[in-house]
């Protein structure tokens, strides 16, 4: 008997930068991917590379900040359904440098200081749930049959 083939699951990785008790959110533009929808810095880890790696590459892709690895924390996972099964690690970048800037204007046309519990309304809803669930570390499923809803 053949053994099972599995698709890799995408997995994405979401950097939470803060300052002054704000949050960095970007508005995506241009990418087929939540265009017009707030998020957090972030992308999809490459072959070979870690969660941290994945999260200092993308914050300075995207923003233009520099984040060392071990300046990195995990704060959560977040495992949905969406257009297919997906893990999203979320992490809090305890020290950068830089100012942020919209580094990728063909994927982002705003980048907002928020406050945690005054999130823009066009806010990514699985991002917006990571986001209220605290300090960390924890795990949400989010759009299984059966489950809490919201899992986009």
């Amino acid at each position: 008997m053949a053994a099972a083939v599995h698709a890799g699951i995408p997995t994405g990785v979401h950097v939470v930068v803060e300052r002054a008790g704000r949050v960095l959110l970007m508005r995506r533009a241009g990418t087929g991917f939540f265009d017009g929808l707030f998020s957090l810095p972030g992308g999809h880890v490459e072959p070979g590379e870690s969660i941290v790696r994945t999260a200092a590459r993308e914050l300075e892709e995207e923003t233009g900040l520099l984040l060392r690895e071990e300046d990195a924390e995990l704060l959560g996972v977040v495992h949905r359904l969406s257009d297919t099964n997906r893990i999203d690690f979320f992490v809090r970048a305890h020290r950068w440098t830089g100012e942020p800037r919209i580094a990728e204007p063909h994927k982002c046309d705003r980048l907002e200081w928020c406050a945690r519990d005054a999130l823009p309304a066009d806010t990514v809803s699985y991002v917006r749930r990571a986001l209220a669930a605290g300090p960390g570390p924890w795990l949400l499923e989010l759009g299984w049959p059966g489950g809490p809803s919201g899992g986009q």
